[in-house]
């Protein structure tokens, strides 16, 4: 069940790197096209940071330090 939990939980924490990765990427690339004058979708970026990328950057370091904390835990389980 623990091992199951925690398979999970880290491919959670995969597919949440790859999108906080690619919305910097995505925002990175709408600045410097916008600098260009080139619409590349920097006010939908905008619209979509409260509702979707700042979540999923709190649910990667929630998930990290949880993933750490069981890491530990468990360590120091199965040393006693």
């Amino acid at each position: 069940m623990k091992d199951r939990l925690v398979r999970w939980l880290n491919q959670f924490l995969m597919l949440d790197v790859f999108l906080v990765l690619l919305s910097f990427f995505w925002l990175a690339i709408a600045v410097v096209g916008r600098s260009m004058g080139v619409p590349l979708g920097l006010d939908l970026w905008y619209s979509l940071w409260e509702p979707v990328f700042t979540p999923a950057i709190g649910l990667l370091m929630a998930g990290a330090l949880l993933s750490g904390l069981a890491s530990q835990i468990s360590k120091r389980f199965n040393s006693n």
